[in-house]
């Protein structure tokens, strides 16, 4: 995050990028009260690649979307980037999203109709921030990953180890303090999804971001400075990654 929004929050450098103060989560579904996540406190630091692993229904993926803003604990606070995300309108959560947060999904959701180019500018686009820089950073970056030559390819041209390349420019376009990606590599092929997180790493240790990487996979997750386990909603004892 820039000198400006750091001033802006009144955050210093040292602080960390995101905080879990007792956070609580549920549903309800068909009347009755489903609990997920159960008094989770943590932090991740600045520049930070954090491993949230856990088998399937234990609560991983709400929490990253807790931690975008996308949903609200019941109980507990989460901060971002110096913002109490549950102190925030929907408008100011979508602008905290848009300038510090970019997004590494599974499934690579690139727009059909969008060169390589724009899918990976279109953070910017959102945001109303697309000029000749920006233009000439996500050109850097897809050279960087070895796409230099698909710039106008549209994503049905491309292989799927390509378009998940396309998506982790997109999510770093913007510059964002905090990248969130929940199993990134599950729909591409052990090879080319090691490919893919090496890369990933290297772009987000490369330029400052921080890293909370969603999966079930341990190996996946010793690629980490540090694992986070979540068991039936609840957070084990963070773990340093030797």
């Amino acid at each position: 995050m820039g000198t400006d929004s750091t001033k802006h929050t009144g955050m210093t450098a040292m602080d960390p990028i995101v905080v879990f103060g007792d956070v609580h989560y549920g549903y309800v579904e068909a009347g009755r009260r489903h609990e997920v996540l159960h008094g989770i406190d943590g932090t991740i630091g600045r520049g930070e690649t954090v491993a949230l692993l856990g088998r399937s229904g234990s609560g991983k993926s709400s929490l990253l979307n807790l931690t975008a803003g996308l949903a609200q604990p019941g109980l507990g606070r989460i901060r971002v980037a110096g913002e109490d995300i549950a102190a925030l309108d929907e408008t100011a959560r979508t602008r905290l999203r848009r300038r510090h947060i970019g997004f590494v999904y599974q499934f690579f959701n690139l727009i059909d109709t969008l060169s390589v180019r724009d899918n990976a500018l279109l953070p910017l686009e959102l945001d109303g921030r697309v000029d000749q820089a920006a233009i000439e950073r996500v050109d850097s970056l897809l050279t960087e990953v070895g796409l230099a030559d698909r710039l106008e390819a549209r994503p049905d041209a491309l292989s799927g180890g390509e378009q998940q390349r396309v998506a982790l420019v997109r999510a770093l376009a913007h510059a964002p303090a905090l990248v969130l990606a929940d199993e990134p590599t599950g729909n591409l092929d052990s090879e080319t999804g090691a490919k893919v997180l090496d890369l990933l790493a290297r772009l987000v240790r490369d330029a400052g971001h921080s890293l909370l990487l969603v999966t079930h996979s341990g190996e996946v997750a010793a690629r980490a400075d540090r694992v986070m386990h979540l068991v039936d909603g609840r957070l084990q004892a963070p773990e340093a990654v030797s």
